[in-house]
């Protein structure tokens, strides 16, 4: 009992943590999880909503509090036991949660309750917490014949495996590779701030001269600026190639057994392909109208981006006798011509953006639309130095939330950035337990010299996951299993997108875009400058995300078991989406953790779905004002703070007065 993930604790006791600590307490908790299951099950009484529904949804609290302290460790601050003990955990999980949705009793005590629902006088929150029970038995093994549960428990306990096998040979690939340059010719066009920080690189691993890494913040100022074309095509084949070298960290026949698992699994359960299950519980409903809504988007998209693309090819002649554009001449190609054609620089705007800025800039933003207040506190125990803690407060001093912030990357973190949670918001016992929230980026270090100045891309990454972050410290629901970003996956990215668009606003950009020497605030001329160029390239940015949507849904809509070479499949996928020539050594499916590692199969064209809905629902946010305080208030209350209780459609139509419409997304996007 000495164990702290088997004491009450309310925030994580990050100090006491050891890695002994987790198998045994998961372990632990699983059976008494299991004790309470059984008390349900060995009711005597009538099954009705109180006794089984909300029991059920009531049960493993401290379960999954120690698991997502567990998993979000090993995303964040990971090592290699940590690593081996998640192959074990992942597994003993899966098969729990099997022991759940398989259980005979249980389910048909639901089933009791579904089946009289009608005449239950129910909330519309117990409405879709029993729907979504159900739904979640009937779809996942329930009603399978007792031979087909135990070959749906093997699948899902290898797919656990997989999926952790997968992410770690990823972030091993990003960990291993470095690239040394000890000639200083070899750095031109690298601006100051990305030399000085390969520098620090360099001599935080005892070597002299520069490193440059995968890790984001090293990888795309070189990629942008560096002259040497050989160096950034090293370090594009690199990048690319993760996953990909037929070694022990080769991914591609983690991908076809993933790949292949799901599609069995989808077929045991009656559904024709993993996208087919995945998208009965997504506002795009089946596979049919993503490709349909890709391919309409496609139409729109690709002679803008093909015309963009001719255009660069062509500057990149002219400038410098290109004769071929490559993927590694990209980025630093169209840098140069939004510089010649915006006269705008990311390194012109990076001193306006001090990380320190930015994160006041946001919470300034939060606090005029939703009255939020972030006051940094010491007495929150944290996993690693770097970490910031917040307690934040409505207008009334009252706890909304806590809120963990981790921004620099380093290397037990995995690359990208996200938002994930410590405790879930629930009503409990008439106590409205507020969540604890986490967002973990992976943006530029301070160095020596100067802090921690962010890209205008960063600046919009975390005002993105900040959105998210929203969605998880509003949530005023009753049921933990439909609070916060518990909602269907195609909606979740409304609330984290539509923030971005503040990032474009001159009201936004006056309250933190200060110059970190001089306190100037960012010139008129600049903001002007950001806006014109928001649209620059959204033809083939678009075209990218879209490829990366089309890519999902090939590997997920139909029967794999024919696909033999991964690269040869993504290849056949990407001809009709793409620009620039192949590359044989490159592989992006060996790499994609979005939906090979993260929960994204089948559902990653949500982003571009999203995008629909944030583009409509800011627009209205222009008409009124976008620091309207009653349109904010609506947006809090149909969509932050209602997380899934009812449909997606009916809460954007309750905060928007109509559904959503697409052309608010092409005129934006400058493809109208």
């Amino acid at each position: 009992m000495n164990n702290p993930l088997l004491q009450p604790f309310d925030t994580a006791p990050f100090s006491k943590l050891l890695n002994e600590h987790y198998l045994p307490a998961i372990q632990n908790l699983i059976q008494a999880t299991k004790a309470e299951i059984d008390a349900i099950t060995s009711n005597p009484e009538v099954p009705t909503f109180q006794n089984t529904v909300d029991a059920l949804e009531r049960t493993g609290l401290q379960l999954d509090r120690a698991t997502s302290i567990f998993f979000n460790l090993n995303s964040a601050e990971t090592n290699d036991e940590l690593q081996q003990i998640a192959q074990k955990v992942s597994p003993l999980l899966s098969e729990f949660g099997n022991d759940i949705l398989l259980n005979e009793i249980l389910f048909k005590r639901v089933r009791q309750v579904y089946e009289a629902r009608k005449t239950l006088k129910l909330s519309p929150e117990q409405q879709m917490l029993l729907e979504k029970q159900y739904n979640g038995f009937a779809r996942n093994g329930a009603n399978l014949r007792e031979e087909d549960k135990k070959t749906l428990r093997k699948i899902d306990a290898d797919l656990s495996k997989l999926k952790l096998t997968f992410g770690e040979n990823v972030l091993a690939e990003t960990n291993a590779f470095q690239m040394h340059i000890s000639n200083e010719a070899d750095l031109s066009g690298l601006p100051e701030g990305a030399k000085e920080a390969a520098a620090l690189e360099a001599s935080e691993k005892g070597k002299d001269g520069w490193l440059i890494t995968l890790d984001y913040p090293s990888y795309i100022p070189f990629m942008m600026y560096a002259d040497n074309r050989d160096l950034r095509k090293k370090l594009a084949l690199a990048f690319g190639s993760k996953g990909f070298h037929n070694d022990k960290l080769d991914n591609q026949q983690n991908v076809l057994q993933i790949v292949n698992l799901r599609h069995q699994r989808a077929k045991l359960l009656g559904y024709a392909s993993h996208a087919h299950f995945v998208l009965e519980e997504r506002m795009a409903e089946t596979p049919q109208k993503v490709q349909s809504f890709l391919q309409e988007l496609l139409e729109k998209a690709k002679p803008a981006a093909q015309k963009e693309f001719d255009e660069l090819a062509a500057f990149a002649k002219e400038r410098d006798g290109i004769e071929k554009l490559q993927k590694w001449d990209g980025t630093y190609y169209a840098e140069k011509l939004k510089q010649q054609r915006f006269d705008l620089d990311d390194e012109k705007l990076k001193p306006y953006f001090e990380l320190k800025n930015v994160i006041n800039g946001v919470f300034t933003v939060a606090e005029k639309l939703y009255g939020l207040q972030f006051n940094e506190v010491q007495d929150i125990e944290k996993y690693h130095p770097d970490v910031k803690t917040y307690r934040v407060t409505d207008t009334e001093d009252i706890l909304v939330a806590i809120f963990y912030a981790d921004f620099h990357p380093r290397a037990g973190k995995r690359g990208g950035a996200w938002m994930t949670s410590y405790k879930p918001q629930q009503i409990k016992n008439g106590v409205n337990e507020r969540p604890h929230v986490s967002i973990v980026c992976n943006f530029t270090k301070p160095t020596a010299s100067k802090p921690s100045l962010l890209t205008f891309n960063e600046v919009t990454t975390l005002f993105h996951e900040f959105g998210h972050a929203l969605h998880g410290m509003l949530a005023n629901t009753t049921y933990k299993g439909l609070s916060g970003t518990n909602v269907y996956w195609d909606f979740v990215e409304l609330p984290s997108q539509i923030l971005e668009n503040w990032c474009y606003e001159k009201e936004t950009l006056e309250l933190f875009a200060m110059h970190y020497e001089t306190g100037e605030v960012i010139p008129m001329e600049l903001i002007e400058k950001i806006k014109a160029s928001a649209t620059f390239h959204e033809g083939m940015q678009t075209l990218r995300q879209l490829s990366f949507g089309m890519l999902d849904m090939s590997w997920h809509g139909s029967d794999p078991s024919h696909i033999k070479n991964v690269k040869a499949f993504e290849k056949a996928s990407f001809s009709g989406t793409q620009l620039y020539p192949d590359t044989p050594e490159n592989c992006m499916s060996t790499s994609f953790s979005h939906i090979f590692q993260g929960g994204y199969s089948a559902g990653y064209y949500s982003y571009k779905w999203a995008e629909v809905l944030d583009a409509d629902a800011f627009a209205y946010f222009k008409e009124e004002g976008i620091f309207n305080e009653k349109i904010a208030d609506k947006f809090k209350r149909y969509v932050l703070s209602q997380g899934g209780t009812q449909d997606p459609m009916e809460l954007y139509v309750k905060f928007r007065g109509k559904k959503p419409n697409p052309e608010a997304l092409l005129k934006r996007a400058g493809l109208l």
